[in-house]
């Protein structure tokens, strides 16, 4: 017997019966959830992770949850094990890795965006300058953060190349433990000023200047490296005396 034909859309396609689109969002929440546990370091450095205490924990099945790990191997947060996945380590050396990625990642952005941007992306850029800097003085380091990435990704948007956006947005979510402790001790008035330099090198197309204020703005020496991390592993471990 032959099968009847797919009901078909308005538009000629087959209709979508809800299942689909439902595994998808289901999908998509449980990645964006374990991204979040895998950020703020939940899962732990080294731990060895559980799909079936994960699938219980977000109460879903393993399906999914192994789908989000493995796109976790290929981000960078975890490491694949014997049987199954492991948190990547905190450690200093790969995360100055990251920060040196993303010197040179930034640096080349600004360059793009020296050439590229328009006077208009350059005011918008202004202006949310303005706004951010107006934030409220007890503004959460996680909202800090938020504006100070956001200010990064304008720049990057101005380069004009959503390869090395997708690249920033990876090496953002993978240091932003770290970034939230130095957020806490740099504080968000040098932050500020750094941007400023760097959108006014920006607007003036001074490439040596940019650079110059960008390399500053973002680098890390292995001394902070190795102070953020203890202070790091002290929250994730003795969250209550940290």
């Amino acid at each position: 017997m032959r099968q009847a034909p797919a009901r078909q859309t308005p538009a000629g396609r087959p209709a979508d019966d809800g299942i689909s689109t439902l595994r998808r969002e289901r999908g998509s929440s449980v990645l964006d959830r374990l991204r979040e546990m895998a950020i703020r370091y939940e899962l732990k450095p080294g731990q060895r992770i559980s799909e079936i205490a994960l699938a219980e924990q977000l109460g879903v099945s393993r399906t999914p949850v192994r789908e989000a790990l493995n796109r976790l191997v290929t981000d960078g947060f975890l490491l694949p094990a014997a049987r199954g996945y492991v948190r990547r380590p905190l450690e200093v050396q790969s995360t100055l890795d990251l920060y040196e990625a993303r010197v040179m990642l930034e640096r080349e952005t600004l360059r793009l965006a020296m050439a590229r941007a328009s006077d208009e992306a350059i005011a918008e850029a202004r202006d949310f300058l303005a706004a951010s800097q107006a934030a409220r003085a007890d503004a959460s380091v996680d909202e800090l953060v938020r504006l100070d990435e956001a200010f990064h990704d304008r720049i990057a948007a101005m380069a004009g190349n959503a390869e090395l956006q997708r690249m920033l947005a990876n090496l953002n979510e993978r240091i932003r433990f770290i970034r939230w402790i130095d957020m806490e001790n740099v504080g968000r008035d040098a932050t500020q000023r750094e941007h400023a330099d760097i959108l006014e090198a920006l607007a003036a197309r001074d490439a040596a200047a940019g650079d110059q204020h960008m390399a500053g703005h973002i680098a890390l020496r292995r001394e902070q490296i190795v102070e953020a991390i203890k202070q790091g592993l002290a929250r994730i471990y003795l969250p209550h005396e940290a």
